[in-house]
C-alpha cells in the first residue's frame, strides 16, 4: 500500500461549519500556554481591570504537530498584517499586569 494514499491532497477542500454562537467569537486578553510530551494546552483568558480573578474562556488542545503549524500560520498572519497595516509594537516578552490591573488602589 502507497503511504501517500492515505494522506489528503493539499488541493482537496475542506467543508468547515461555524455555527452561529461560534462565529461571534469570545475576547480573550490573555493566553497561557502549557505542554506534556503528547499534547499543548493553550487557555485564553479574560483579564478585566479591577477583578481580582481572571476567568478560563476557552481552551485549546492540540498535538505538537498541530501546534507548531498555528505557529507558523501565526507567524504568516502577522507579516501579512504587518505589510498592509505596519509593524505591531509590543509582542517583546510577557505583558506585566499589576495586580489589581487597573482597579482602585487600597487605602488603609
Amino acid at each position: 500500500m502507497d503511504p501517500k494514499e492515505n494522506q489528503p491532497n493539499q488541493d482537496q477542500q475542506i467543508n468547515v461549519e461555524l455555527p452561529e454562537e461560534i462565529a461571534e467569537g469570545i475576547y480573550a486578553n490573555l493566553a497561557m500556554i502549557a505542554h506534556s510530551n503528547s499534547e499543548f494546552v493553550v487557555d485564553f483568558i479574560r483579564l478585566m481591570p479591577g477583578v481580582p480573578k481572571a476567568k478560563v474562556k476557552s481552551r485549546i488542545i492540540m498535538t505538537p504537530d498541530h501546534a507548531k503549524r498555528l505557529l507558523a500560520a501565526l507567524k504568516d498572519n502577522i507579516e501579512k498584517y504587518e505589510q498592509a497595516f505596519g509593524k505591531i509594537d509590543g509582542g517583546n516578552g510577557a505583558p506585566h499586569f499589576p495586580l489589581n490591573f487597573g482597579g482602585a488602589g487600597g487605602e488603609a
